[in-house]
């Protein structure tokens, strides 16, 4: 009963993320309008979140693990609280901007240290890999929930009026963990790796904010300044981390075949699917004629799908191992991906539905072994640095992926479009040759370490 509580809490902390993460996709020309801002304020409206998750989610998920899982994923939701709040009465662009960050920030939290919650309240085997789906349907649902949610209250009544919902239901639920979740941490606790955490965190935000200013030129002073302070913060960060006793992430892991191919996966999830997702609704409401409401229906039958195979990922035979689930699920929703290629000026939304549906279907067996093997591919004790590890990997993926979609279709019409829907395609079909590739690596150095049996 404990268990499912923690499940229940753990996917709704997540779903909110979500939501609070796609809200802006359905109503970012209502929100700009109501902010004043102009073309480049839009983009920074679309991608600022994304900056306050990859910066903190690496090291929220590793201070999850050493101080407190449910600690971190009360003061997640305490910040998301605070930060919707700020959203919702943002007088101007910068300060919704800002806003959006702090999201990020509260959300990075949540995420990471959600896995964690789920990894100790279920041990390794069926019953952790069926949590994990539950986790992988709630990613899918807040894709599905937050375009629909924002453009239904934007139709209504305002576009600020998803924030205040999502106040009421994260304060709501950080107070509900207290009574739901069980309070757990690692063993083995580490001191808290500062300067690690500063220097991810600053060479983090400034990687992602070039790509956003990018976006608008790539030979601006400020694309060129972020991008050289992000690369000398970074390798900083490296060099700290191989030196340090304490790593937020441990070096060794990248010697690990699960972990390097749980991680390629989450990285082509975000260049590759959720890249192309995020550009979709803009897209038909631009080109296509379809309204904001119908646009957010559209993204549905993706998410949709990818929410009921999340749910029955649990029926999948054990004898089908996590990496290799991750790579069917990438190589199909490349599949999916291709099967939107070929998009006209006189196409309906009837063009996009059977690829948006078998991507979906794809991307549910992708979401929950995603969640599965974050957690099994590190140390036991260690689920919020896995956590945090797969997601930043998924949204660093998602924002180089929205920046090249953006250049290649942005000002291209559908012919941008079926440019991007081949470039996306082409990273899922990558990403599940490397994981497959890895899974044999794995195999190889399975069978080199226990040796030929009798």
């Amino acid at each position: 009963m404990k268990a499912t509580q923690a499940l229940t809490a753990a996917g709704l902390g997540t779903l909110l993320t979500l939501i609070a993460f796609t809200a802006p996709l359905a109503t970012v020309n209502s929100t700009a309008a109501g902010l004043g801002a102009d073309t480049a304020g839009k983009t920074w409206i679309l991608s600022s979140m994304s900056i306050g998750l990859g910066a903190v989610l690496l090291s929220t998920g590793t201070i999850s693990d050493d101080y407190g899982r449910r600690r971190t994923f009360q003061i997640g939701l305490i910040t998301l609280a605070l930060a919707s709040v700020l959203c919702a009465i943002a007088p101007n662009a910068l300060v919704f901007v800002l806003a959006r960050v702090l999201q990020g920030v509260g959300g990075a939290a949540v995420v990471a240290s959600s896995l964690g919650i789920i990894a100790h309240a279920y041990p390794a085997g069926p019953a952790r890999a069926a949590a994990s789906g539950v986790w992988g349907a709630s990613v899918g649902a807040g894709i599905a929930v937050g375009p629909l949610l924002s453009a239904g209250m934007d139709r209504a009544m305002s576009w600020r009026d998803v924030y205040w919902f999502l106040f009421v239901a994260a304060a709501v639920l950080a107070v509900a963990a207290q009574y739901l979740v069980d309070e757990s941490r690692t063993e083995t606790t580490r001191k808290l790796d500062i300067l690690g955490t500063v220097l991810l965190a600053v060479g983090m935000s400034a990687l992602l904010a070039a790509l956003v200013e990018g976006r608008q030129g790539w030979v601006s002073v400020e694309a060129i300044g972020l991008a050289i302070a992000a690369a000398a913060l970074l390798t900083a960060f490296a060099v700290v981390e191989y030196r340090s006793d304490s790593a937020m992430l441990d070096p060794a892991l990248f010697r690990r075949p699960a972990f390097v191919g749980a991680t390629t996966a989450a990285l082509a999830t975000g260049g590759g699917i959720i890249a192309l997702m995020s550009y979709m609704p803009g897209f038909v409401v631009v080109a296509l004629d379809i309204s904001a409401l119908n646009a957010a229906f559209l993204l549905l039958l993706w998410s949709g799908a990818s929410v009921g195979t999340a749910l029955l990922a649990r029926r999948i035979p054990p004898a089908v191992s996590g990496q290799v689930q991750l790579s069917i699920g990438l190589f199909g929703v490349g599949v999916g991906q291709l099967m939107l290629f070929g998009i006209n000026d006189s196409s309906t939304w009837t063009r996009f539905a059977p690829g948006l549906i078998v991507a979906g279907i794809a991307s549910g067996v992708l979401n929950a072994a995603l969640g599965r093997e974050a957690v099994a591919s590190v140390p036991a004790g260690r689920g919020g640095m896995g956590s945090g590890a797969n997601n930043t990997a998924r949204y660093v993926g998602s924002a180089v992926g929205v920046t090249v979609v953006a250049v290649i279709a942005a000002k291209s019409g559908v012919d941008g479009w079926n440019a991007a829907a081949l470039v996306t395609a082409t990273v899922s079909i990558l990403g599940a040759a490397v994981v497959l590739f890895l899974q044999r690596a794995r195999a190889t150095q399975d069978l080199v370490t226990v040796g030929p049996r009798a």
